[in-house]
Parts: C-alpha cells; structure tokens; sequence
C-alpha cells in the first residue's frame, strides 16, 4: 500500500475532537503532505489548516482525500458520499481508515476500476502474502512493544524516527496499524492479515536493506493482552528486532477493556518480549522505556523516569514531556 500525498484531510461534519486523531495524527508527523482540510459545517472541528474546496485541492496538488476521523462503528456516513464521490470525479485518490470499505460505494468502485483512481482501505489488506522465515535480513531494526495495547507504541516509534533523523541516522518508520499508515503513506495493518501470514507481512514491510540505517516498526498490542496477544508474537517474529523499546501508561490499573486481566510488570514484560523476540533474532536487547506519565506531574514524572533508569538500566523517558533523545543516542550506539 503506498498512498500519495500530499493530502487533504477531510473531516466531515464530525464536533467531537477524540474522532480526529487519525487526521491529528498526521499533521503533527507528516505537517508537509498536508496542504488543507475540508469540513461539511462550521461547527465541525478544525486542525488550523487552510480550508480549501474541492477544486482548490486539486489545483494546488493534492492527490489523496483522506478521511482523517473514526467514528462508533466505523462506517461513512451517507452524507458524506457526494463529497467522495466529487473527490473521485476530479482524479483525487481517496484514503479512508474506517472499517467499511470505499469499495462498498459503486461510484468509486468504478472510477477505481477504469483507472482513473485509487482507493485505500487501510484497514483491509488483500494482497498475498508469504509466510514468515526468520532468516537473518540485512539492516538494523527497532520495535516497539507494551505492557498493553493503546499505550504509546505508535508515537513512541514515530519520535525516535524523528529523533534519530536530527542525528543524521538514517531511520524510516514502518506503519502497521491504520493511523501509522495514513502517517506515512504505506504500511500494512497487520490486524487484517490472517494469523499464519503475520510474520511474513512484516517480513516483506521491512525487507532485506543497504541504503538506510535503522527501520522503526509499530508495534501492536502485547504479549499479554488477551485479545491481541496474536498480532503482538508475529510482529515480533517477523520483524527480527535489533533492539525493542517498552511502552507502559503510569497507573494504569489492568489490561484495556479487561478488568478481569492482571497488568504485567516492567520485569515480565521485558522478560517475555525478549524470549519471543530471540527466535528470529537471539542477540535482540531493550534499548529504553517510553511512559505515558500524564497521571503524574511533571517533577513527579521526571523522577520516576529517572529512578526507572538505575533500575532498568535503560533510558527512561516519556517522548511527550520529555522527548526522545537519550534513546536515540543509545540507538547510535548499537
């Protein structure tokens, strides 16, 4: 998948700010492929970007409308068709992270057949794929992994690319969930792809390579996450990690969604990522922690990250407050 930008976010009529943060997302990392929004009302939300039409898109470059908001369900709203539909008309691609397909709606489906444009369900993937290997490929790569699922993984990752990059260290980030692959244009959501071929996708997402330095690969879910315990063992597999960075909210009380489900501790996760990340990679170690420390005031919260360092001896952080840096310089090390 290798959408174009750049973009034009598109945010429909939507009012509740949580929905954005697909199209959040992208500003805040890709801030250059997005050259506008376009909202239905006056009350919907807006990220600050120039409001442009969908003629004034076209003439200034753009090549993907993005639908840059969820919603309960994940469907496209009715009212939002025509502006699709419209999009389409004027050979813009369309990108749409929802779990109801673009294909479902027959016009685009036969603009998209005739070639005239190309549809992104971000969420679906339906290209065929190998299984996994796990022989040693060529590159250094990082994954990030959590005590749990929704608990930093993503921005953890897309900042120390950043961070790394400001070194002059050659690092691409590599999108596995929808979000990411808005983010960056190309990925693969490791979530819609069979079990026996997740390793494999991530095997083909970061291959063999000589002409960069570091890959940074999304993680998802955990290890010990009942729901998504699957989707976690094959990234970690397939990606054959160099080095693993541990992603963990302060004071969360028990796995998402699960109350029944104990969280693990910082030793059992280290722990257990390391003794599945070593079948593809034996020499794989942690090269630092990213907290989510919004529970804490920030004196607070600079020492826990310190104190975690001596007993982790690992760089500690939370790349909100804090950045990423001391990672990214370990990182250079390896």
């Amino acid at each position: 998948m290798n959408i174009s930008q750049p973009y034009l976010l598109f945010l429909g009529d939507v009012t509740d700010p949580l929905s954005a943060k697909t199209a959040r997302g992208i500003v805040k990392w890709r801030p250059e492929a997005c050259l506008g929004q376009l909202r239905l009302t006056e009350d919907t939300i807006s990220l600050g970007l120039t409001e442009l039409t969908l003629e004034q898109a076209k003439q200034q470059g753009v090549k993907t409308l993005v639908i840059g908001t969820a919603n309960a369900g994940g469907f496209i709203p009715r009212n939002w068709v025509e502006t699709l539909i419209a999009a389409a008309n004027l050979g813009l691609d369309i990108a749409s992270g929802m779990h109801q397909r673009l294909t479902d709606i027959p016009e685009l489906t036969h603009l998209a057949d005739q070639g005239l444009i190309q549809l992104f369900d971000v969420r679906h993937y339906d290209e065929r794929l190998a299984v996994g290997n796990g022989k040693k490929r060529s590159g250094k790569r990082l994954l990030t992994v959590g005590t749990d699922c929704s608990v930093g993984k993503m921005f953890s990752a897309l900042a120390i690319e950043q961070a790394l990059q400001q070194l002059n260290v050659d690092a691409r980030f590599k999108a596995t969930g929808q979000t990411g692959i808005l983010i960056d244009g190309q990925g693969i959501s490791v979530d819609a792809v069979v079990a026996d071929f997740i390793s494999g996708a991530v095997e083909a997402l970061s291959p063999e390579f000589n002409d960069h330095e570091w890959d940074i690969i999304e993680g998802q879910g955990s290890l010990f996450n009942p729901s998504f315990a699957g989707v976690s063992l094959g990234l970690l597999h397939g990606a054959q990690p160099d080095a693993l960075i541990l992603c963990h909210e302060v004071g969360r009380q028990h796995i998402r969604h699960l109350p029944h489900a104990q969280l693990p501790t910082i030793e059992q996760t280290i722990n257990a990522n390391l003794l599945a990340a070593r079948v593809t990679n034996p020499k794989v170690q942690f090269a630092g922690i990213c907290l989510n420390t919004s529970i804490l005031n920030e004196s607070d919260a600079k020492e826990l990250c310190q104190q975690w360092s001596e007993q982790f001896d690992l760089p500690v952080t939370d790349p909100v407050r804090f950045g990423v840096d001391s990672i990214a310089n370990k990182l250079k090390t390896l």
